[in-house]
């Protein structure tokens, strides 16, 4: 079934998503539709993105190895099971959903992780998952928030993300994807 109604879609959202990833994915597609207003990107496109990126979040260990399974991950990627719904959701994107535009199938897959070389949509999407007001505690997205704030610059941004990231990882004593070093480094 394609979701193309904006009821439509929440409907789907609401019953396959818990209720504050829900309130999440509305503050995550706000926060896009903001920076995509800002920095010269279509906000419709951006909001359906922020709305629809964590559309995997809720589902099975089960169901989402299943997808896992059908997809084309590289080993590394898949050093911590919290970033597996991105490639699943851009799977349940395009094949429950319906979406067809490969910006949006984009940037809901590398939500989590990032990549080098990102667009600048893909960017946006990426730091509003980090930074909406819903449900991000203020002490950890303010700098980041100031920082687009004060200098408008994604790539600084994207650069305090990542320290707070790599460090946040340390800290528990996690695995680092060797990705997001190597997107850390060249952001430096």
């Amino acid at each position: 079934m394609i979701y193309t109604t904006k009821e439509n879609l929440n409907n789907w959202l609401q019953k396959n998503l818990s209720k504050e990833r829900y309130e999440h994915s509305i503050g995550t597609a706000e926060c896009a539709q903001n920076l995509a207003e800002r920095f010269g990107l279509d906000p419709q496109k951006a909001y359906f993105t922020g709305l629809v990126h964590d559309c995997a979040k809720c589902l099975s260990k089960e169901k989402t190895q299943e997808i896992l399974s059908k997809l084309d991950i590289k080993k590394g990627e898949l050093c911590n099971p919290k970033t597996h719904h991105a490639p699943v959701g851009a799977y349940i994107a395009e094949h429950e959903l319906g979406v067809n535009d490969e910006e949006i199938l984009s940037a809901i897959r590398w939500h989590t992780l990032g990549k080098l070389n990102m667009t600048d949509f893909e960017k946006i999407i990426f730091l509003a998952d980090k930074i909406e007001e819903r449900t991000r505690p203020c002490e950890l997205c303010q700098p980041i928030r100031q920082a687009l704030e004060e200098e408008n610059n994604l790539n600084k941004a994207l650069l305090l993300c990542y320290k707070n990231t790599i460090k946040s990882l340390v800290d528990r004593n996690l695995g680092i994807c060797i990705d997001t070093v190597e997107i850390y480094n060249s952001l430096l």
